[in-house]
């Protein structure tokens, strides 16, 4: 691949090579033109290739925006989009995950990319997403997941950042998913279908996008006549940063 071209989906340029990006670096991580990681890439395609996204009237909350995604989603005349974040400064809105104040069933797509291995009460946080989605939406809720793992890891008790890093793989994650977390989607209320989406990708569209090994999209809807109680608990959010 080193003297072929990479294209990135997001910012609709070629480049000559991607950067490498991530705590442990990953090559051919990073578009050098809008910054697109992996699974920003692999989201743009989705959106474009399985859903009407960008045809469809849609009113979008978009958690801890990226750059390369907010700067094209925010200027499509067909989407009412609100981006949030927690921290001040980073987004349209400044709100807690766990606590959004939306009326219920607001929106007919929420966008929640890496941002729960952050949130120390991850199932406020997904029920508090299930209650502001309109019944028949859906919304797309990636986490990085240890596919060895068959149970979600977590540790409240670990504070130290350095104890973070070196148990959950980054000094702001609070958790490691394993495989139930489909299972964690579906406890909030959600139908929860994995998308492989890589079975519609030939290797050389993958290569070509450095999309990575890992593409499944997880697609979180709510039923239509939905009266599925949401459930409440408690805990703090934290700030988002890329991995």
């Amino acid at each position: 691949m080193s003297e072929a071209t990479f294209f990135c989906p997001c910012c609709a340029r070629n480049f000559t090579h991607f950067l490498p990006f991530g705590v442990i670096p990953r090559p051919n991580a990073m578009c050098p033109g809008c910054g697109s990681l992996e699974r920003h890439r692999m989201l743009w395609l989705y959106l474009k290739d399985r859903q009407d996204f960008f045809i469809d009237t849609l009113t979008v909350l978009h958690f801890a925006p990226e750059d390369a995604l907010r700067a094209v989603l925010s200027s499509l005349p067909n989407l009412d989009y609100i981006t949030a974040d927690i921290e001040p400064g980073r987004a349209m809105r400044e709100i807690d995950i766990t606590d959004t104040q939306f009326e219920a069933n607001r929106f007919d797509v929420i966008l929640c990319m890496h941002v729960l291995e952050h949130v120390p009460d991850d199932r406020k946080a997904l029920s508090e997403l299930f209650r502001i989605l309109k019944p028949g939406g859906w919304a797309i809720v990636q986490s990085p997941i240890d596919r060895e793992r068959l149970e979600t890891f977590e540790d409240p008790t670990v504070v130290s950042p350095k104890e973070r890093e070196r148990l959950f793989g980054q000094r702001d994650h609070v958790r490691v998913y394993g495989r139930d977390y489909s299972a964690r989607l579906e406890q909030a209320g959600f139908n929860s279908t994995v998308e492989d989406y890589a079975k519609r990708l030939s290797p050389e569209r993958i290569a070509q996008c450095a999309l990575g090994s890992d593409l499944d999209i997880f697609v979180c809807s709510k039923a239509a006549a939905s009266e599925a109680p949401y459930r409440q608990g408690s805990g703090p959010a934290v700030p988002v940063r890329e991995q």
